[in-house]
């Protein structure tokens, strides 16, 4: 079965990504077609001069990059640009910055005229590859990685947030016979997600089944929507579960279910992929979408956001949520970096899991730090 899922996902990313369908040619997108990029000159930005962490630090203590609020400042293109950005959802709280930038007018100021529309992943990296949309907010999953390996232009350059360590979202279980969450066997237990082995979410799963000496192999995984999820949890139909901001706290203080772990504390795992229009045709619009969201991030996430009625009223009222909803789990910790390694560890779990064919690709095809790094006026390794 694990090696007829792999022959599914390569098969169908040679179908869809490949320009011309099956059977017919990639070439504008292929590897003949980059061109190399000269090296850009970078210059300091003014409130950014502490707005840099090096990437090999995973501490969980790590404090995020900053800049002061309003910064890096606006420096609007010569030529407008029209940027269309593509997300699974619009109204999930990580797309916060994203849509205050677009409603406090940060894009605009920059020349940009950002145009989001809500598009599964699956579907997006097709058009990505393909140069139909600009931007998708997504992650390293393993259909970026195939078509990376298809030689297609795309690139990981912005992360999106972490999890506070107060947070619970991440792994719940049914706890049995009165045992704690350290005594929960998870041996051919029955795991619900709202995706398959292709997401990033298996590599902090992986981490939380380890802990209970599991292997993903040892796990059946039953794919379910985001309402089936907790249902399933809840009637018994599932042992354990991938439970999201707020789900996770109608189950809280509940004797029956335990909270193992979740995602890693200080590393993004997820955030803005760039295809060749912005890599290669437009890098001066691909500078300043960051610069944009940067600017957003310091000036109206920079903390905890959740702090202020007033802006969480605004927030809501911009993702088309409840205030209420929003104050029922702890602030995201916003954080555009992204962690040295965090592809390598993903692409292990993809591997294992036979949706991505051995072996695995250098962090430099896959990652970009090169665009945030000139938007906050980094210079140094």
């Amino acid at each position: 079965m694990a090696r007829r899922g792999f022959l599914t996902t390569t098969a169908l990313l040679a179908c869809s990504v490949l320009l011309a369908g099956c059977g017919g040619s990639a070439d504008s997108g292929s590897d003949r077609d980059k061109t190399p990029q000269p090296k850009r000159p970078i210059e300091a930005v003014a409130g950014c001069e502490h707005a840099w962490t090096d990437p090999a630090d995973l501490a969980p203590t790590r404090k995020p990059a900053r800049c002061a609020a309003g910064s890096p400042a606006a420096k609007p293109l010569a030529q407008k640009a029209k940027i269309t950005v593509t997300a699974g959802s619009l109204s999930a709280e990580y797309l916060g910055p994203l849509r205050t930038a677009i409603a406090k007018g940060e894009f605009a100021k920059e020349g940009l005229d950002v145009e989001l529309k809500q598009m599964p992943a699956t579907d997006a990296i097709t058009l990505l590859a393909k140069g139909q949309v600009d931007v998708l907010y997504s992650a390293p999953e393993a259909g970026m990685v195939n078509a990376v390996k298809q030689g297609f232009d795309i690139k990981w350059v912005a992360g999106n947030y972490s999890v506070a360590p107060e947070s619970k979202t991440g792994v719940w279980a049914r706890v049995k016979d009165g045992k704690t969450g350290d005594a929960v066997d998870l041996k051919n237990a029955r795991f619900g997600t709202l995706v398959g082995k292709t997401s990033v979410i298996m590599y902090p799963i992986e981490s939380v089944l380890a802990q209970h000496k599991t292997k993903p192999t040892d796990v059946s995984f039953q794919q379910l929507d985001g309402a089936g999820v907790p249902e399933a949890f809840k009637n018994g139909g599932i042992d354990a579960a991938w439970l999201l901001d707020p789900i996770w706290k109608d189950f809280e203080g509940k004797p029956e279910y335990t909270f193992l772990g979740g995602q890693p504390v200080g590393e993004p795992l997820g955030g803005m992929l760039y295809g060749q229009n912005l890599l290669a045709k437009n890098r001066d619009a691909g500078v300043a979408f960051l610069r944009a969201l940067i600017r957003t991030v310091n000036t109206y996430f920079a903390g905890d956001y959740k702090q202020d009625p007033a802006f969480v009223q605004e927030l809501a009222v911009t993702l088309g949520s409840k205030p209420e909803l929003l104050r029922s789990v702890p602030a995201q910790v916003v954080d555009w970096e992204i962690r040295g390694g965090t592809t390598d560890r993903v692409q292990k779990m993809y591997i294992e899991g036979k949706v991505v064919e051995a072996p695995a690709l250098p962090e430099d095809k896959l990652v970009d730090r090169s665009f945030y790094a000139e938007a906050v006026g980094h210079t140094g390794p």
